[in-house]
């Protein structure tokens, strides 16, 4: 007779460092009456580099997610946030879980690259893209029985609430109440749930601003009915996070510079500019302070190494042995990977005349845009008008008409906060608190997490 699986809930707090737990009693108590340990994370520190390597207990050089996006040399595009498990190489928890326990059931609420899982209930954002060219929140479930389940006891999945200008506590509260209701109504021995919400201020404010520590508490406040279920149920909580985020104030144009050097190409469509992936003999594919820099031509390697070596905000850049070091030597990777200074990141901006930007650089539009785009978190504030035009695209999109929310600026040095990097210091690096005490101490590597919520759940 096999003895049944202790349950795990499994919370990627994200953006959680020693300094933000400060401002979080309900989480600050869970460690300090259990355990916890410093994380240390990969290199990129980056939503789906580290959620793979916690999966696959694998660096990013063999899981193969080597950013949250990538050039995809086969396509000739460049795909960020793309959603199929496929993309992971790897063994995943469940999967060394289910040969331990056949039987073995787990939950995914938003944790990435969801879809196509085997996993035996998820939840993960989708939204309807409909033929007409409007987009409308939503989310995907398995079973496909789940979705109405949520949608009525929950209402539609908060998309707008998830990412752009008005995220907030909204989304992380309707992903917690979705934990709970797939715990409470299928009782998996696994359940892993992503909460985003401290990503949201920490970008836009920075961590040292009082609004970062707000954040933190609402978070806090928010999970407490979670963590008291699930503590009731006898699951064993662990919470851990990715990365932590800190200050910056110098966005570095990567792209730009890589167009006056002669490297990056664009094509040009009804007045507006396309990074031409395809053409250009370098690119980069910007990814908070990492950059992938993709090298077309073996000839061009030293000239783009000169280029990217006299660029201000550029800390590192990483040739062949320097991604072997970091375990990043896969070959989504670019020939070359930038690593930001510490106060600086990288934009995707490739133009050089605002006038001629693409019409998606106003929107928040993740899946257009080649790189990653925090000022999608902030309203033009150049724009007087920019609150009236967005309440004339809510009113056109509130009557099944056709809208555009153009209200992005391009002025990137809103932006306050970043992540990426290796933490130049343990404090403003991630966490990982567990229910149980002495589990955990010291500094838990993030290759060993899933190792650990084996051994956790009686398996290991």
């Amino acid at each position: 007779m096999t003895t049944d699986p202790t349950p795990l809930l499994v919370l990627d707090v994200v953006g959680l460092t020693p300094a933000l737990l400060d401002h979080m009693p309900r989480l600050k108590a869970l460690g300090n009456r259990g355990s916890q340990a410093s994380l240390a994370t990969v290199l990129p520190a980056v939503t789906c580099s580290v959620q793979a390597t916690f999966l696959t207990g694998t660096m990013p050089a063999e899981h193969g997610i080597v950013a949250n996006g990538w050039y995809f040399r086969e396509l000739g595009d460049i795909l960020l946030w793309r959603q199929h498990n496929g993309l992971i190489h790897g063994d995943r928890l469940w999967d060394a879980a289910r040969r331990l326990h056949p039987g073995y059931t787990v939950a995914n609420v938003c944790w990435w690259y969801a879809m196509g899982v085997d996993t035996d209930y998820t939840v993960t954002p989708r939204p309807v893209y409909y033929a007409d060219g409007r987009k409308e929140p939503d989310c995907y479930t398995r079973p496909p029985a789940l979705h109405d389940e949520l949608t009525d006891e929950l209402g539609t999945f908060p998309l707008f609430n998830y990412w752009g200008p008005t995220a907030d506590l909204v989304s992380s509260k309707w992903i917690i109440d979705a934990t709970r209701y797939v715990n409470r109504t299928r009782r998996p021995d696994l359940t892993l749930a992503y909460v985003p919400h401290l990503d949201y201020d920490l970008q836009r404010y920075g961590p040292e601003d009082p609004r970062a520590a707000q954040a933190a508490a609402d978070l806090d406040a928010a999970l407490a009915p979670l963590l008291d279920e699930a503590l009731a149920e006898g699951r064993t909580v662990v919470a851990l996070s990715e990365y932590g985020i800190t200050s910056v104030g110098r966005p570095v144009d990567i792209n730009r510079a890589l167009r006056r050097a002669g490297f990056l190409e664009v094509h040009t469509q009804d007045g507006m500019e396309y990074l031409d992936a395809m053409t250009s003999r370098a690119f980069a594919v910007a990814d908070h302070q990492i950059a992938h820099v993709y090298v077309r031509r073996a000839e061009d390697m030293a000239g783009v190494r000169k280029v990217l070596e006299g660029l201000p905000g550029v800390g590192e850049l990483l040739s062949d042995a320097g991604k072997k070091e970091y375990s990043l030597d896969h070959p989504r990777a670019g020939e070359f990977v930038a690593v930001a200074e510490a106060d600086a990141w990288f934009t995707y901006y490739y133009w050089l005349d605002d006038e001629r930007a693409p019409d998606f650089a106003r929107l928040v539009d993740i899946h257009r845009k080649p790189g990653y785009d925090p000022a999608e978190l902030f309203m033009d504030p150049l724009d007087p008008y920019v609150k009236v035009r967005a309440a004339k695209a809510l009113a056109r999109k509130k009557l099944g008409m056709r809208y555009r929310m153009d209200v992005v600026p391009l002025d990137p040095t809103a932006v306050r906060g970043s992540h990426g990097r290796l933490p130049d210091r343990p404090e403003d690096g991630p966490l990982l608190l567990c229910s149980r005490p002495d589990e955990v101490g010291g500094t838990v590597a993030a290759v060993e997490v899933k190792d650990l919520l084996l051994r956790l759940a009686g398996l290991g």
